[in-house]
């Protein structure tokens, strides 16, 4: 009884708490200790823990995905800063007839971002149809216009914000937060890399800059840092010191890494779980394995001076984007599992995010990508590689069908519908799939959210999405969160 007196008193006990509350917690605390015990003799964290653990010798090596898949590899080219749908690949007779108008009051529910709501405005260019499938293409791209029947148009897309970093984010990771694993590590992850002596997942970005938010656009997020994007340079030598001092002989260095790594794996021992460390020391073998094909991987010399002429690498303004997509073209070449490209780096003009004038922004970046991406297309598919290499064209959102403010040549963005392609493996070519409503602004008919997407991605890549999962802080992680649907009938 004194423990309840001393309660009554206001007195502080040698535990910390009451009679009752400390029988309450011992007992609690040996019935976790007891279900420790059952869990740890079924597997359970032994099964969980393996999904963190990073091997040097065996993070990247390819694995077989769950089920056959004729796709090796993905370029995804970014248009960063959203390009306009209703002047690329979703013509909308409508705007011409009901030009200079305002939006009708039934869609004045709209979130405009607080930018102004101007009238309804016509395509900034023409459309004409493609191939023998007749897929309307905007004149902003004649060169891809002749390979419409290798692509297959999502013209109903739709995503979460209206912000540029966070609809990148989305658009990479699945979700418009920071933190999360992003498409490219989720797909090494899953699968690994055919090549060992190249990074599984490179990303170059635009000479004018990264996206908005930055790194976090290809993150592993909250896997091993073994699985994140590799940066190569837009412009000049892609790779920097790749070779070290003259004086310092390959035999040597692998000396000084072998040490390095019997010191890592002591310290890795005794620590169990050391996932940054273990990610460093797999950095610091690639890089050494690199030194041997990375360069003759980038080496344009070895090209023909027909296919330079066909990327535009010699000329402006494609002389950037045309030696990357050749640069990505090698890459899947040689077993590289996933390669972004950025088109339109920094903010605003210097990006496809078309606010003052929707003409000279998209016949800018327009001019700069479409007779790269066309010889990509033509170049994979004269190699036999198209069949094995799926590649996706999109922004992280579109833009709306009025003007941004009245007399104004610009649009906003629109996160509600726009337009995404893709083509190569496992893509029927020549469609268009989903629709958007009478003026592009938003999309009403088979909507596909970036979770659809990604899952679409991951199915061609031989990836069941609702299987691929990383174990993280108490639950099972996976890209497409707990939705995602594949868009079957684009499927070949």
């Amino acid at each position: 009884m004194w423990i309840d007196a001393a309660a009554r008193a206001g007195s502080p006990f040698p535990c910390g708490t009451g009679r009752r509350e400390f029988i309450w917690e011992m007992g609690a605390g040996f019935a976790g200790v007891a279900l420790a015990g059952l869990l740890e003799q079924d597997g359970f964290f032994a099964r969980y823990a393996s999904a963190a653990t990073v091997s040097s010798e065996s993070s990247l090596s390819a694995r077989a995905p769950h089920f056959p898949t004729k796709v090796k590899s993905v370029i995804f080219l970014l248009m960063n800063g959203g390009p306009s749908q209703v002047d690329t690949f979703d013509p909308k007779p409508a705007l011409e007839k009901y030009a200079g108008q305002p939006l009708p009051p039934d869609k004045k529910f709209i979130n405009s971002g607080g930018r102004p709501m101007g009238l309804l405005t016509p395509a900034a260019r023409k459309f004409a149809p493609g191939g023998e499938s007749g897929l309307p293409v905007s004149d902003f791209f004649p060169h891809l216009r002749q390979h419409a029947d290798k692509l297959a148009v999502i013209r109903s897309c739709y995503t979460d914000t209206h912000a540029h970093g966070s609809a990148l984010l989305q658009m990479n990771t699945g979700k418009p937060i920071v933190g999360r694993p992003s498409l490219g590590s989720w797909s090494i992850y899953g699968l690994g890399s055919e090549n060992q002596n190249l990074p599984g997942y490179v990303v170059m970005l635009d000479k004018r800059g990264g996206p908005i938010g930055g790194q976090p656009n290809w993150s592993s997020g909250f896997m091993p840092a073994t699985y994140q994007g590799t940066l190569f340079r837009p412009v000049g030598n892609p790779i920097l010191d790749l070779a070290g001092p003259a004086e310092f002989t390959r035999a040597a260095q692998r000396q000084q890494l072998d040490l390095l790594a019997q010191l890592n794996d002591q310290h890795l021992n005794s620590r169990p779980g050391g996932a940054e460390l273990a990610a460093r020391s797999a950095s610091y073998e690639l890089a050494f394995r690199m030194q041997s094909e990375a360069p003759e991987a980038v080496d344009l010399t070895q090209e023909t001076a027909s296919t330079l002429d066909a990327y535009g690498v010699n000329q402006n303004p494609t002389a950037e984007f045309g030696r990357n997509c050749l640069i990505a073209r090698r890459l899947v070449e040689r077993g590289v599992k996933f390669v972004q490209l950025y088109s339109g780096g920094g903010h605003l003009e210097e990006t496809w995010d078309a606010h003052e004038n929707v003409e000279k922004n998209h016949g800018r970046h327009a001019g700069e990508t479409d007779q790269p991406i066309a010889a990509l297309l033509a170049d994979l598919e004269q190699r036999g590689l198209l069949e094995s290499t799926l590649v996706i064209w999109g922004g992280e959102f579109g833009r709306m069908p009025f003007s941004e403010g009245a007399g104004k040549p610009g649009r906003n963005h629109n996160p509600y519908g726009f337009s995404m392609w893709l083509a190569g493996g496992g893509v029927k070519g020549g469609m268009a799939y989903g629709a958007t409503d009478e003026f592009g602004f938003t999309a009403v008919e088979n909507r596909v959210h970036v979770h659809d997407l990604h899952a679409t991605i991951l199915h061609l890549m031989g990836i069941d999405h609702t299987r691929l999962t990383y174990f993280h802080q108490g639950r099972d992680e996976r890209l497409t969160d707990v939705y995602g649907n594949v868009v079957k009938d684009i499927l070949a």
